[in-house]
């Protein structure tokens, strides 16, 4: 299979790019600028310019769509919606134009709000599934879920299948000497969700062999959580007013469900911060 990766010399998709390489696959990777970090055929393409994606994608058998502002900081609001909506839109038109039957893009955690709101709010209960709502209060969760709602249309209209894969902060096996596990009000707002970078790669290419059709916007989240402390303190100290607890939690297990992605793609995160 052929493979185009969008925002192959990114973090995640240099990583993604070396596995399916080692896997065997061939892959050509779209994106604004080259990279000395990946070994495959690279072209230089502006995702904005509809023609230029549809130029970069033919001849590939699927499609993982990782290029993207990952997070509202550096860029206007503005900017960031622009370049998230639109590259997410043109990918899936010109894989629907060509033919592709199969596109996995990255969306993210932030889609349900928490993460970067100005006004912190609560969740409505826990663990947090695929079924709660979506609430973004500023620009980049709003671009994620926009970018969803954009691949399931194409999912319906279309007939391919869509994948969206909710990453949580990704992190890489050198980037755990400087998290503070010890601080559980660092990470709060992120829900002490995070995965590691290895999984998140594997989460990845089991979506792209999945023959689960359709459109499915999926957890992808470590079986833990980022703190040193259970999961059931956490939630007692920092979410006393969410009384809905639909189960309880063991140890220190993660707050953001990922059982959906277990079944839809059957994937089992591998690593924890405890283990790196």
């Amino acid at each position: 299979m052929r493979i185009a990766v969008t925002g192959g010399s990114g973090k995640l998709g240099t990583w993604v790019v070396e596995e399916l390489l080692r896997q065997g696959y061939q892959v050509v990777s779209l994106d604004e600028r080259r990279s000395d970090k990946i070994h495959c055929k690279q072209l230089k393409v502006d995702l904005s310019d509809l023609g230029q994606v549809v130029g970069g994608l033919s001849g590939a058998d699927a499609v993982l769509h990782l290029a993207a502002i990952p997070a509202p900081l550096g860029y206007p609001d503005s900017y960031i919606f622009a370049n998230n909506v639109l590259s997410t839109y043109n990918v899936l038109d010109a894989a629907a134009m060509l033919g592709i039957r199969n596109v996995v893009a990255g969306s993210s955690e932030s889609v349900f709000g928490f993460a970067w709101a100005p006004k912190r709010f609560d969740p409505l209960y826990f663990p947090i599934d695929e079924n709660h709502p979506v609430l973004p209060r500023e620009i980049y969760g709003l671009s994620k879920e926009v970018g969803e709602r954009t691949g399931e249309m194409f999912a319906r209209r279309t007939g391919m299948q869509v994948t969206f894969l909710r990453y949580s902060t990704i992190v890489a096996p050198a980037e755990y000497e400087r998290l503070n596990v010890r601080e559980p009000e660092r990470y709060k707002h992120t829900m002490w969700s995070y995965i590691d970078i290895r999984d998140a790669v594997q989460a990845s290419l089991a979506a792209l062999r999945s023959e689960a059709g359709g459109y499915h916007a999926l957890n992808v989240t470590s079986d833990d959580t980022l703190s040193d402390r259970p999961t059931e303190e956490l939630l007692d100290r920092f979410y006393p007013a969410v009384k809905d607890r639909r189960r309880t939690f063991a140890g220190r297990e993660a707050v953001v469900g990922n059982a959906l992605a277990k079944s839809v793609l059957g994937w089992q995160p591998a690593h924890s911060w405890q283990r790196v």
